[in-house]
């Protein structure tokens, strides 16, 4: 019989993470064992990254919720993020409890996986320094979130970049995480377009289609879908906002858009619309950010993801990933070392 069980863990940034929409110090975690009582030593761990004030299922009721999953693991709940934690750990259970999600070259250790660097908000001195340290280790593709500074100094650092760099040796994404208004974007977005942008994430804040729609139309630099994302429950209803909005990228965070199951479905819908995706993370812990690598690993990826977010916390679990350069690979001998330690705690 399978059995399951969570704990509550604090991830302590580095330093500040600061978008658009707050600063963070600290991010609340969950994650989840699963086991059967015939084989109690060995275990499959996941993590239900619960993202606060983002994700759909942020409420009162969310740990009861994550209880109740533990006492019937083999019902996979309709609770994204908890659904992306048990998918993990059921997988990894039935692959030895080895960590492996997904049988890959990648989990052979035979190919790497691109990333973005990712440049987050700061004073101006800050992210200039961020990124000469992202450009130093080499990185072709560079992510910068914007909407936090004076948007003049957000363009001096773009014309910085491009002074040393052109769009065929670095490729530039922004994620504005919903920082400009309905009426400003297309001006900002006509400005920006001067840097040679590949793509910008949402613009403006989620949950206005009509408007996303007119943006999209007439924007010169391609939109990316990201928050959009959250809160679909209906195949039909995923397919009416990409054929509404008609974005020409979309972003899959797992843990925010449905699980694992439900991003491949919003990929699928994406290809048939020749719609553009890449994965990224949702500021999870390396557990929920190894399984995303791996399951992006199935797919033949043509851009580079965004999982380069291991290196955010000051007390993240040790895992087989490990960075280099601007790609990640897989460490087929390591393992989770500290989250049996963790697992070792009173539940809360």
């Amino acid at each position: 019989m399978l059995k399951a069980e969570w704990r509550k863990y604090e991830l302590k940034f580095l330093e500040t993470a600061i978008t658009s929409r707050s600063q963070m110090e600290v991010k609340e975690t969950f994650f989840v064992r699963v086991w059967d009582d015939s084989a109690p030593e060995i275990s499959g761990f996941g993590e239900c990254a619960l993202f606060r004030g983002l994700s759909a299922e942020d409420n009162a009721n969310y740990e009861r919720l994550l209880s109740e999953t533990c006492r019937h693991p083999e019902i996979m709940p309709e609770v994204s993020s908890i659904r992306f934690g048990l998918e993990t750990a059921l997988a990894d259970l039935r692959n030895g409890g080895k960590q492996i999600i997904s049988d890959t070259p990648f989990t052979h250790g035979e190919r790497n996986i691109t990333i973005n660097g990712l440049i987050w908000m700061g004073d101006k001195s800050t992210m200039q320094r961020r990124i000469e340290e992202k450009l130093a280790k080499g990185f072709r593709c560079i992510k910068l979130k914007i909407g936090g500074i004076n948007f003049e100094e957000e363009l001096e650092l773009l014309h910085f970049i491009r002074s040393s760099f052109s769009p065929e040796a670095l490729e530039l994404r922004l994620d504005a995480n919903g920082a400009f208004s309905h009426g400003n974007a297309l001006e900002r977005l006509k400005r920006l377009s001067d840097f040679s942008i590949h793509s910008i994430e949402q613009p403006i804040r989620q949950g206005q289609a009509e408007k996303m729609t007119q943006i999209c139309e007439s924007s010169p630099i391609p939109i990316a879908l990201d928050e959009e994302l959250i809160g679909f429950r209906s195949d039909k209803d995923k397919r009416l906002m990409l054929d509404s909005i008609r974005p020409q990228f979309i972003i899959l965070k797992p843990a925010l858009c449905g699980g694992f199951r439900e991003a491949e479905k919003w990929i699928a819908e994406a290809e048939k619309r020749a719609i553009g995706w890449w994965a990224t993370s949702a500021l999870e812990s390396n557990v929920g950010l190894n399984a995303i690598a791996q399951w992006v690993s199935t797919y033949n990826l043509s851009m580079p993801q965004g999982l380069g977010t291991g290196a955010l916390y000051a007390n993240n679990v040790t895992s087989p990933l490990r960075q280099e350069k601007d790609y990640i690979r897989f460490e087929p001998t390591a393992r989770f070392e500290n989250l049996a330690g963790i697992f070792q705690q009173t539940a809360k």
